[in-house]
């Protein structure tokens, strides 16, 4: 439990530099460094002195997220004379200019990326509440270079490995209203640093102008951000010349489609223990026992003879789809056999109890990008029953770029506001309240349950708009009854659906 001296302290005044309390990272009382010195002042001068103590703090880091950013900026070069020596020759280059003394550079830093600074300023700020030592030396003039501290390096060295983007327009970065992209890429990796790498990550996607879902832990990175075609291509050189993933990610490790920023609402990055959530330590079980990749025309081969086998063959071999029931049910491989579970963290669940299915069998395994048949097929090579593991590299959004006509059939899922992309023309699903055939999910219209639904055009006419029958009632009851009535999210999708069913499709 935390002590009393670790409650959370917010500033209730607006920061200095126009600044709002919005983006004020918050500092509790143990970051204030708050000693005792006898008896305790009065309330309104405690809350006074914790104001001016936050705010200079905040000011602090700020000087300090401004000094890096220039010190980012800075271009060296030795020029020579024939009657002098070589000298070294400082200047600033940034958004197309070259600035010669520091007042031109931090005036137009000033005027034209104070939102750089201040993502910057609530990395510092983070770093300052997880006690890692910060120099407390302003910048007492523009003449002067600040000196940070051997801590604040990674922050320096993660502004230098930022994409230098001063030649290329804004709006070509964010190409509002252009067709952009969706990236979607893992990387299984020892990382020694997984909040170092976060905050490199966060700076990185907000320099682009990138939205998106990043998770770290000290097995790898977990990805699919959105922006413009530049940002994203800028996104995967930064990732490629990182130290971490040279010689092990490559370019055909990122999976593309069209999008953009606008197939999220924000920005998630952060640091977990596992970079797919199957709920299961990956100290026991690690990706580095996974199965064995097949390549997309590899398993196309595999799949391809286990259907003209048809009885014979399935008897010997299981196509197994290792995603989520609703993902399943808009798009799938021929003949596989899809889990009825809601959640990655119920596959182990599911294999435990259908070893006897898995005894001596060949197991061909696919997901969306690969990345949970690294770590599923870990897992149920574990339980030491089955002939062979199997999965597909790169997933089905690698099998669809080579065979957008193959033994896939239907939309591919995807976790973002699109839902589902698509590479042929069918419809494998139906209407939840007409049965017409229909494949666009929406979200439940009764709060505050996050289920998914397909309802047609013509049903949601209706008011039909709820995943469920029980839903729908539970949402003309919260419509008409008063303010602050709620209700469990449980509903028929999730009360009635047992975690672990076998289902053949």
């Amino acid at each position: 439990m935390p002590s009393c001296c670790d409650v959370a302290m917010t500033s209730s005044l607006s920061l200095p530099d126009g600044d709002s309390t919005a983006e004020f990272c918050i500092l509790t009382f143990a970051d204030l460094e708050l000693k005792d010195h006898g008896p305790s002042p009065p309330e309104g001068h405690l809350k006074a002195e914790l104001d001016a103590r936050a705010r200079k703090k905040y000011a602090s880091a700020k000087k300090k997220a401004f000094a890096l950013f220039v010190k980012a900026k800075e271009v060296v070069a030795d020029t020579c004379c024939p009657m002098s020596a070589c000298q070294r020759v400082i200047s600033w280059r940034c958004c197309q200019e070259t600035f010669k003394d520091l007042t031109g550079i931090h005036r137009h830093v000033a005027a034209q990326h104070s939102g750089d600074v201040g993502q910057q300023t609530s990395v510092i700020l983070k770093q300052m509440a997880r006690g890692v030592s910060v120099t407390s030396s302003p910048v007492s003039s523009a003449d002067e270079t600040p000196r940070p501290s051997r801590a604040l390096y990674r922050s320096q060295e993660m502004f230098q490995k930022l994409p230098d983007t001063s030649h290329i327009d804004i709006n070509e970065m964010t190409s509002d209203g252009e067709p952009g992209q969706v990236l979607l890429y893992y990387c299984y990796c020892e990382v020694a640093d997984p909040q170092g790498l976060c905050d490199w990550q966060r700076a990185l996607c907000q320099h682009l102008h990138l939205t998106g879902k990043v998770r770290i832990a000290s097995e790898g990175i977990n990805g699919t951000v959105g922006g413009s075609k530049m940002a994203t291509s800028l996104y995967v050189e930064a990732i490629l010349s990182h130290p971490l993933f040279k010689g092990i990610l490559t370019r055909e490790d990122f999976k593309t489609s069209t999008g953009g920023a606008h197939c999220f609402t924000g920005l998630w990055v952060g640091v977990f223990e596992e970079i797919v959530p199957m709920g299961i330590n990956p100290q026991k079980v690690s990706y580095k026992e996974t199965g064995i990749h097949l390549t997309p025309k590899e398993f196309h081969l595999e799949v391809e003879k286990y259907l003209s086998q048809g009885n014979k063959g399935q008897a010997d071999t299981i196509l197994l789809d290792c995603r989520n029931f609703y993902e399943s049910k808009i798009g799938h491989f021929q003949g596989s056999l899809a889990p009825d579970i809601r959640k990655f963290s119920y596959f182990p669940t599911y294999v435990d109890e259908n070893l006897d299915l898995f005894r001596g069998k060949r197991i061909l395994m696919y997901c969306t990008g690969g990345i949970r048949c690294e770590r599923g097929s870990a897992y149920l090579r574990s339980k030491g029953v089955c002939k062979g593991v199997y999965h597909l590299k790169g997933g089905i959004h690698k099998y669809l770029e080579e065979f957008p006509d193959g033994f896939y059939r239907g939309k591919l899922f995807v976790f973002d506001e699109r839902y589902s992309i698509s590479s042929n023309g069918d419809v494998i699903s139906a209407c939840r309240y007409c049965g017409m055939l229909w494949d666009q999910y929406r979200l439940c219209s009764t709060q505050p349950c996050r289920q998914l639904v397909l309802a047609c055009p013509q049903c949601q006419l209706k008011g039909f708009t709820a995943c469920c029958p029980l839903c729908q009632k539970k949402g003309l009851a919260l419509a008409s009854a008063p303010s602050g009535l709620s209700f469990k999210e449980e509903c028929e999708c999730t009360g009635t659906r047992r975690q672990v069913p076998v289902e053949r499709i």
